[in-house]
C-alpha cells in the first residue's frame, strides 16, 4: 500500500515536468498531458480506495524520506493515509479530472493555455502532499504550493490591473495562514521535543500527557492551528478575499475556491481534531467562527450581484457549518458535508458563464415571485441595517486595510530615513561584531547578549517593511529582503550559538536566489530603464524568459521548497527557546513579510498592463 501512496504523490509532479517540455503552440498536447496524468491518477486512486477498503481501512503511515538531521533535529518528509485522506483523495481526484476535460475546451485559444494547465498540474501536485501529509513539515511544503499557484492563476489574465492586484491581496491572507503554521511548528518542536507525526499527535494518551504540564503552550499551538484554517478557509474576518479570487478563469475558481483548496483549512482541522478535542475554549471558539461566519456571510450572499461572488459567500457560509460539525465531534458528518458542497460549488462554478441566460429565460417564461422571505418578519429598521451592512459586506475590506495593510504603510513610511547606503552602513559592521563576538564569547557582557536576539530581528523585520513599502527601486527593495534574511540568521546564531553550519544551510539558497535576481533586475533595467514599484509595468510580454527566472528566484529568495533555504528556516526556529516567543513571533513575521514584498516586486515588474504598447505606432493617413 506504501508503494502505491508513493505512486499517487509522485505522478503529478511526473506530469508537471512533463507538461513544461511541452511546446505552447501545441494546445492538443498541452491539454491531453494534463487530462491523462490526472485521468490515471483518478484511475489508481479509486482501484486504491476500494483495496483500502476491503483490507480494514487501515491507518497508514511511512517516514518516507529524512532530508536533514541535526543533533535532536530531525526534518524528514513523512506520509499518512486514514478516512480522512481518502474522503479528500476521491473528491479532490474526481473533480480535477473533471475541471481538466472542462478546460479543454473552455480555454482553447487563451494565450495562456499552457501556463493555465501547468499550474493545474502543480496545483493538484501541491494539493495529493498536502492530504497525504504525515507531519507539520510535509503539510508546509503543499501548503505554500497551493499558496504560489493560487497567486499564478487569479492573475492569469496579466494584461488586467485588478486580477493582479487582486491575487496579491489573497497571498498577502495567504501568508497569514502560513504564519500561524509557522508558529504553530515552532511550538510544536518544543512542546513534544521531536519532529512530531500526526499519529503521535492523535494519540490522546500522548497529547494529555503534555498538555498537563505544557497547557499553555497546547493552547497557543491550537490556536495557531485555528488561524491556519481561518485563514485558508476565508473564515471572519478574512471572508473577503474569496470573492477577489474569482478574477481567474472559471474552472480554475471552481477547483480551487469551490472545491478544494478552500476546504483545506477544514482539513487541518480535522487532522488534528485529536490533539485540541479536549481543549474545550479552543472547541467553544471553533464552534462560535463557524456559527458567526455561517449567519453574516450568508446575508452578504442574498444581496450580491455577480453570480461568482454569491457562490463564494455561499460556500463560505457551508464551510462555516463544516467548522461547527467538528468543534461538535461530528468528524464523519464533517467529510460528508465536504464532499457534498465541493460538488455543489464546482457544478455551480462551472455553470456560471451560462447562468445568465438560464435566468432570463426563466424571468421571461416561468418567474414567480416570493411572497414572503424571512427577512419580512425584521422590524423595518433592523431590515434596512442588515442590508446596507451586508450590501457593504460588514466592511471586511475596511477591516484588512485598517488592521493590516496601513500599519504596514504607515511603518514603511516612517523608515523613509534607511537609505540603502545607511543599511549597508550598519549591517557591516555588525556582522563583523557578530564574527567577532562568535570566537570570543567572553568578550560581550551577558546583559547586553541577553537582548541581541530581539533585536536584530527586530531590525530584520524592519528591513522586510522597508522593502514592502519601497516604490523607487526594485533592486533596493530585492536587496533589503536578502539583509533582512542575514540579520534573522545573525539573531538565531546570536541566541544559541549554532555555530555555521545551520547557517550555511539557511543562506546559500538566499544568496544563490538573491544573486540570481538581482542580475535579472539589473538585465531589465538596462534594457527597460523604468522597472520602479510605483506601477504595474507587464515587462512578462516582451521578457518572458526573464519573467520566469525571477519567478524561481522569487520562490528561492521566500524560502519556497526548491532551496535549503525552507529546511533551514525550520531548523532555525529549532533553535528558538520555548519561553522566547516574542523572538518566534518577529522571525515568523520577517519571513512571511518577505514573501509578501518578494512577490509584490514580481508583480510590480512583470505584471499588469504593459506601459509601453506592443503594436506598431500607426501613422497618420495621408
Amino acid at each position: 500500500m506504501i508503494l502505491i501512496i508513493e505512486l499517487l504523490i509522485v505522478l503529478p509532479l511526473l506530469g508537471f515536468f512533463l507538461s513544461m517540455l511541452v511546446p505552447s503552440q501545441k494546445e492538443g498536447l498541452v491539454s491531453r498531458v494534463t487530462f491523462v496524468t490526472v485521468g490515471i491518477h483518478m484511475i489508481i486512486s479509486m482501484f486504491f480506495l476500494v483495496y483500502w477498503l476491503l483490507h480494514s481501512r487501515p491507518v497508514l503511515d511511512e517516514k518516507a524520506l529524512l532530508l536533514f538531521k541535526s543533533g535532536t533535529f530531525e526534518f524528514f518528509i513523512d506520509f499518512h493515509f486514514d478516512n480522512v485522506t481518502a474522503t479528500y483523495l476521491l473528491v479532490g481526484s474526481f473533480l480535477t479530472f473533471l475541471v481538466a476535460q472542462y478546460s479543454r475546451h473552455y480555454l482553447h485559444r487563451e494565450k495562456g493555455y499552457k501556463h493555465f494547465f501547468n499550474t493545474i498540474l502543480f496545483f493538484y501536485t501541491g494539493y495529493i502532499i498536502v492530504i497525504f501529509s504525515g507531519n507539520l513539515e510535509t503539510l508546509f511544503i503543499g501548503w505554500e504550493m497551493l499558496g504560489v499557484s493560487s497567486f499564478l492563476l487569479i492573475a492569469f489574465y496579466r494584461e488586467r490591473y485588478l486580477p493582479v492586484k487582486n491575487a496579491i491581496k489573497v497571498f498577502s491572507i495567504y501568508r497569514l495562514s502560513d504564519l500561524g503554521l509557522l508558529l504553530a511548528m515552532w511550538a510544536s518542536h518544543h512542546f513534544w521535543h521531536e519532529n512530531i507525526t500526526f499519529l503521535k499527535m492523535g494519540g490522546y494518551g500522548v497529547s494529555h500527557k503534555h498538555l498537563l504540564t505544557h497547557s499553555h503552550i497546547g493552547l497557543f499551538i491550537s490556536l495557531m492551528f485555528l488561524v491556519a484554517a481561518a485563514a485558508k478557509s476565508a473564515q471572519l474576518p478574512f471572508s473577503s478575499w474569496l470573492p477577489r479570487a474569482m478574477e481567474g478563469p472559471t474552472p480554475s475558481t471552481a477547483i480551487f475556491y469551490g472545491s478544494l483548496s478552500v476546504h483545506l483549512g477544514v482539513f487541518l482541522l480535522l487532522r488534528t481534531f485529536h490533539f485540541w478535542e479536549h481543549q474545550l475554549p479552543v472547541r467553544i471558539l471553533v464552534l462560535m467562527l463557524g456559527l458567526v461566519t455561517a449567519v453574516i456571510v450568508t446575508g452578504i450572499a442574498r444581496v450580491q450581484a455577480s453570480v461568482k461572488s454569491q457562490i463564494a459567500y455561499a460556500s463560505i457560509a457551508q464551510i462555516g457549518l463544516i467548522f461547527m460539525e467538528i468543534a461538535l465531534g461530528l468528524q464523519n458528518l464533517a467529510l460528508f458535508h465536504f464532499a457534498g458542497n465541493a460538488f455543489l460549488r464546482t457544478y455551480q462554478l462551472l455553470a456560471s458563464p451560462s447562468v445568465v441566460s438560464y435566468l432570463i429565460r426563466e424571468q421571461f417564461y416561468s418567474f414567480s415571485p416570493k411572497a414572503a422571505t424571512i427577512e419580512t418578519s425584521f422590524p423595518k429598521r433592523l431590515r434596512h441595517t442588515l442590508y446596507i451592512l451586508c450590501l457593504k459586506e460588514w466592511n471586511l475590506d475596511s477591516f484588512q486595510f485598517r488592521y493590516f495593510w496601513n500599519p504596514l504603510k504607515t511603518a514603511g513610511k516612517k523608515l523613509r530615513f534607511l537609505t540603502f547606503k545607511r543599511v549597508i552602513i550598519i549591517f557591516i559592521p555588525v556582522c563583523l561584531a557578530v564574527l567577532f563576538w562568535t570566537y570570543n564569547q567572553a568578550a560581550i557582557p551577558p546583559q547586553i547578549k541577553a537582548y541581541l536576539p530581539v533585536t536584530f530581528s527586530f531590525i530584520g523585520l524592519l528591513m522586510v517593511l522597508k522593502s514592502f513599502t519601497e516604490r523607487l527601486s526594485s533592486r533596493i527593495s530585492w536587496l533589503l529582503v536578502i539583509i533582512n534574511h542575514f540579520w534573522v540568521a545573525l539573531s538565531v546564531l546570536v541566541n544559541e550559538n549554532v555555530g555555521f553550519e545551520p547557517m550555511y544551510l539557511y543562506l546559500s539558497g538566499v544568496v544563490v536566489s538573491g544573486i540570481l535576481g538581482y542580475l535579472c533586475l539589473n538585465r531589465l533595467y538596462t534594457l527597460e530603464r523604468d522597472i520602479s514599484l510605483d506601477q504595474f509595468h507587464g515587462h512578462s510580454y516582451k521578457h518572458p524568459k526573464m519573467a520566469l527566472v525571477f519567478l524561481l528566484c522569487c520562490l528561492g529568495l521566500s524560502g519556497f521548497p526548491i532551496t535549503p533555504t525552507f529546511i533551514g528556516e525550520a531548523l532555525l526556529f529549532s533553535y528558538i527557546r520555548e519561553d522566547q516567543i516574542v523572538l518566534a513571533s518577529l522571525t515568523a513575521l520577517s519571513l512571511i513579510t518577505d514573501g509578501l514584498a518578494i512577490l509584490r516586486i514580481y508583480a510590480r515588474v512583470f505584471l499588469g498592463p504593459p506601459v509601453k504598447s506592443l503594436d506598431g505606432m500607426a501613422y497618420r493617413s495621408s
